[in-house]
């Protein structure tokens, strides 16, 4: 009986001596909501850009989910630098335009844009006005665009898609990384992706539930999901 409870003491000062420790779930814990995006951005490190560029000009990255991927680009005349997209960025005839910094992704499951985010025509092509792609310039945000098919992002890793293709190649930017280029920063949290334009005001956020707008520092929301508070 003696060597029993020495036994247990000693075991006991051992689990002292290691400094081990125990906890338990609190069944009330309620964590934190997510951050607004523009708070989001303003507030976190930002991880070095050089392991995802994607080629001289751009800095692009996919979600590990593989449900997002955005390019940390140019524009000239509306014209994208996009890597795993066709374009005709390179064309002579857009050198006379401005080179302006963009972020641009596009989704492979998405929410339809609101009636109120509609920001084009299409111009009578009888085109759609459709989700999936979202466009950040310094100066605003806009969810959506007119197009007929599907997207790279579609064909690689929507429903139908071949889960093969460039997308397939870039780097991840895991939950809780983040990214600068040319004065524009992107985070991956909270299931999505929010980029901004920290000292304009200007961001948006993107996941498979939907999507925010927002300008006038913060001022401004649109889109289908409710502004974080």
């Amino acid at each position: 009986m003696r060597r029993t409870v020495l036994g247990i003491l000693a075991a006991l000062l051992m689990v002292l001596a290691s400094g081990c420790s125990f906890s338990t779930k609190d069944p009330d814990y309620v964590p934190p909501a997510p951050l607004p995006p523009l708070e989001q951005l303003k507030q976190v490190p930002v991880t070095e850009q050089t392991t995802l560029a994607a080629g001289e000009d751009v800095t692009a990255f996919v979600t590990p989910d593989r449900n997002i991927v955005c390019a940390m680009t140019s524009s000239r005349g509306g014209h994208l630098n996009v890597p795993y997209e066709p374009n005709s960025y390179s064309d002579a005839a857009n050198n006379k335009f401005a080179v302006v910094p963009v972020v641009h992704c596009e989704l492979a499951k998405y929410a339809k844009p609101e009636l109120t985010d509609v920001a084009d025509d299409c111009a009578g092509t009888g085109l759609g006005y459709l989700g999936g792609t979202v466009l950040l310039t310094p100066d605003k945000a806009v969810y959506g665009s007119c197009r007929s098919g599907v997207t790279q992002m579609e064909s690689e890793f929507g429903p139908k898609g071949s889960r093969s293709g460039p997308i397939s190649k870039l780097r991840e930017l895991a939950d809780g990384q983040n990214i600068e280029r040319n004065g524009l920063r992107c985070s991956a949290y909270n299931d999505g992706v929010a980029c901004g334009n920290v000292s304009g005001g200007v961001a948006f956020f993107v996941s498979r539930a939907g999507y925010q707008l927002i300008s006038d520092g913060g001022k401004t929301v649109s889109g289908n999901l409710e502004p974080a508070s």
